[in-house]
């Protein structure tokens, strides 16, 4: 019986950024979220709870800083600098 290589969709960077928000809510240090995202075949989510939910202007100003954050990233700036 041959061995079939089976790919690997696992992000283990993805795993371990939500397993470390996962923890601050536990302790009450994570309030909110608004998040984006993507899943298999170009689909996506969005979604907002906690603090986000409850004060959505706040919210949407958090996804404005994402948004310049990820046009930085885009124009090949270190994500790493202070502006």
């Amino acid at each position: 019986m041959p061995y079939k290589l089976i790919k690997d969709f696992i992000s283990r960077d993805l795993v371990e950024a939500l397993e470390v928000l996962l923890e601050g809510a536990k302790q009450g240090e994570v309030t909110g979220i608004a998040f984006a995202a993507t899943l298999r075949q170009q689909r996506f989510i969005t979604n907002v709870a906690g603090v986000c939910y409850r004060h959505p202007s706040f919210a949407r100003g958090i996804v404005a800083s994402l948004d310049d954050e990820l046009s930085g990233i885009v124009q090949g700036r270190d994500p790493n600098e202070t502006r």
